[in-house]
């Protein structure tokens, strides 16, 4: 047998050798935040290689047997997902540091809004008025027979008094609201914000009565009408 061949077959030998040794993989390690020092209560390491997992310390270090070339994940709530190959060193061992940060967190926004007082809101009541569209009517349709005519069959003032009651409900809701909030404030009802247009949907509060009722009045009022609110979404 040649010199050639004999090396050749000792790098095999060594190599096949190396390989069978190395067939599991010690791999350990340690997640870090450097940012936060919170503790990983959660931590996971996935092999997705073989689809099993083992729980990692609270603070952060782990350790697993894997096969030469398993994809290890480490699975942390809150953070991105760190992804390695496992890759034997001489001692058939994996050595990871994991720098992780947390993924930012996107917070709704809160619109805050200051309280009126009961006199505020109660002035806010009598002020309540339809916007005047100027029509004919009574005597002095007679007087102008065409404006009169005009009035009832334009599109034009049609839309103009379409509007002008919009924005008189409009108005009334938002009176409505003001005491809504301020009742919640009170712990009179309980009732989140989301659900207050359909509350006052529910309501149906006569636009006279919000503008001359007494605060007791009010209180008893949408106090009653909660409940029934209330006892209907139960069912």
């Amino acid at each position: 047998m040649s010199l050639k061949n004999i090396f050749f077959g000792l790098i095999l030998f060594f190599s096949f050798s190396l390989w069978s040794q190395c067939e599991q993989v010690f791999v350990s390690g340690r997640v870090v935040d450097t940012m936060n020092r919170d503790m990983f209560y959660n931590l996971m390491v996935i092999n997705k290689s073989t689809g099993r997992g083992v729980f990692g310390q609270p603070n952060g270090y782990f350790s697993v047997y894997v096969n030469s070339g398993d994809k290890i994940a480490l699975s942390t709530k809150g953070y991105p997902v760190y992804e390695f190959i496992a890759s034997a060193d001489g001692d058939c061992q994996n050595h990871i540091l994991a720098y992780i940060e947390r993924i930012p967190q996107e917070i709704e926004q809160v619109v805050v809004r200051p309280l009126k007082s009961l006199e505020q809101i109660k002035e806010e009541r009598q002020a309540l008025s339809q916007r005047e569209t100027r029509l004919v009517s009574g005597i002095n349709v007679l007087e102008s027979p065409i404006t009169a005519l005009y009035q009832a069959f334009s599109k034009k003032e049609q839309n103009k008094r379409w509007i002008s009651e919009q924005q008189y409900k409009d108005d009334q809701r938002r009176v409505v609201k003001e005491l809504l909030r301020l009742y919640v404030a009170f712990d009179i009802i309980d009732l989140p914000e989301a659900t207050f247009d359909d509350f006052i949907t529910f309501l149906n509060i006569d636009e006279n009565f919000i503008k001359t009722a007494s605060e007791m009045e009010l209180v008893l009022f949408i106090k009653d009408k909660y409940e029934h609110f209330k006892a209907l979404q139960r069912r």
